[in-house]
């Protein structure tokens, strides 16, 4: 047997609708009551702008080199006879490093002696020859062709005197130079060749950089370079400070003696170098450095903290809760960091107060809960401790 369903009214169909939303609606009704109302306003931070005096500053990367720097080469050829130093010791100017075998130097030196004493003593015959041949032209005695040859011979005598005493000189400075002594002080590398072994004026011995004063040599932008150049027409250095890999702020300051004069066409950068005090040794070549570069001139600006700056494509802006608690955009032109502040341009003032947290909260014209944190000296937030776990006692309380 078939059984056959009549369809329902459509008035029917409605009442049974209505019957199924209605528990749902009396629960929204509930909880609008229970919450007193439309939405809490979105809770979000604020701290005031600040005030402060400050110098323009930028930041780059470096790395250390030595301001004196030597490759140690030999200047006669021999054999390394002694090394005189510890590889990696401190070494002063003139200290005895290397020893080249000078025996075959003092039989260069002894020869050139022998060789100027025979030629002094040909020169004495020539002069004692000169002197009879002029007594004996007086009295007509000897032609005067045969004088002047004797004339002549005297005076290439002198001149054979003066190239034997260069050849000693010459014998005396190459013997002088089998002791290779250090140009320079400062920290020498180690011994590149060792006794025993054949040298010529070729090779590299060792290395010597000076200590005493380094440079940190980085790269500024065009805007560093003009920057610099109103500087120097008003007859201002800049100060820069430096600081290692292994610490935190810039303890150490140099000067800026150096700009390149161009700029690289592919980077746009230029070389810039300042020069720090090394007589402690703390610096070596070749290490990286961070350096901070301020200029003398100081001014007021307005400074928020960092992390209250958004981005909108191409645009920096702040939140401003006025006394309503409704936020305002305020655009802003962001300037130099300093410690996690930052120095803005624009419709801020002083003591307004921007968001510092919650930003993602926040929605122009409509009204937020905002919550007035204090600033430290320098204008960074305070935040209270975040709260324990239920039932632990409050915080500095036993």
């Amino acid at each position: 047997m078939r059984l056959f369903h009549r369809p329902l009214p459509l008035g029917r169909l409605a009442t049974l609708a209505f019957t199924a939303v209605l528990p749902l609606i009396q629960a929204c009704s509930g909880e609008a009551d229970a919450q007193g109302g439309p939405p809490q306003a979105a809770p979000v931070t604020v701290a005031p702008a600040v005030k402060r005096t400050v110098n323009d500053s930028e930041e780059f990367s470096g790395r250390l080199e030595a301001i004196d720097y030597v490759e140690l080469r030999p200047r006669v050829s021999g054999t390394i006879d002694k090394v005189h130093f510890i590889d990696g010791a401190m070494v002063k100017r003139g200290e005895l490093l290397f020893t080249i075998d000078p025996r075959p130097f003092e039989a260069e030196l002894a020869r050139a002696q022998s060789q100027l004493t025979s030629t002094k003593s040909k020169s004495e015959l020539a002069q004692s020859q000169l002197v009879r041949a002029r007594s004996l032209l007086e009295s007509q005695a000897t032609s005067k062709e045969e004088f002047d040859t004797l004339t002549s011979g005297a005076r290439t005598s002198l001149a054979d005197i003066q190239g034997a005493e260069a050849a000693l000189r010459v014998a005396r400075l190459n013997l002088d130079y089998t002791q290779v002594r250090a140009p320079i002080a400062g920290r020498a590398s180690r011994a590149n060749i060792t006794a025993g072994n054949l040298v010529n004026e070729q090779s590299v011995l060792t290395s010597i950089a000076g200590v005493s004063r380094v440079y940190a040599y980085f790269d500024g932008s065009e805007q560093t370079f003009l920057r610099l150049q109103a500087l120097k027409a008003g007859d201002k250095a800049p100060r820069v400070q430096m600081g290692l890999a292994n610490e935190e702020s810039f303890p150490h300051e140099g000067k800026l003696d150096f700009v390149d004069n161009r700029l690289n066409p592919q980077t746009g950068a230029i070389r810039l170098r300042a020069s720090f005090d090394n007589s402690k040794g703390q610096f070596t070549p070749g290490l990286a450095a961070r350096l901070r570069m301020e200029s003398p001139e100081a001014y007021e600006a307005v400074m928020v903290p960092e992390r209250a700056i958004g981005t909108d494509q191409t645009k920096k802006f702040v939140f401003v809760v006025a006394a309503d608690g409704k936020p305002q955009f305020r655009e802003i032109k962001p300037g130099a960091l300093f410690e996690s502040m930052r120095v803005v341009q624009g419709n801020l003032k002083p003591g307004e107060n921007v968001v510092v947290d919650g930003l993602q909260r926040v929605m122009p014209g409509v009204p937020v809960a905002p919550q007035v944190v204090k600033v430290d000296a320098k204008g960074m937030p305070i935040f209270p401790p975040p709260p324990g776990p239920p039932g632990s006692a409050p915080a500095g309380k036993s």
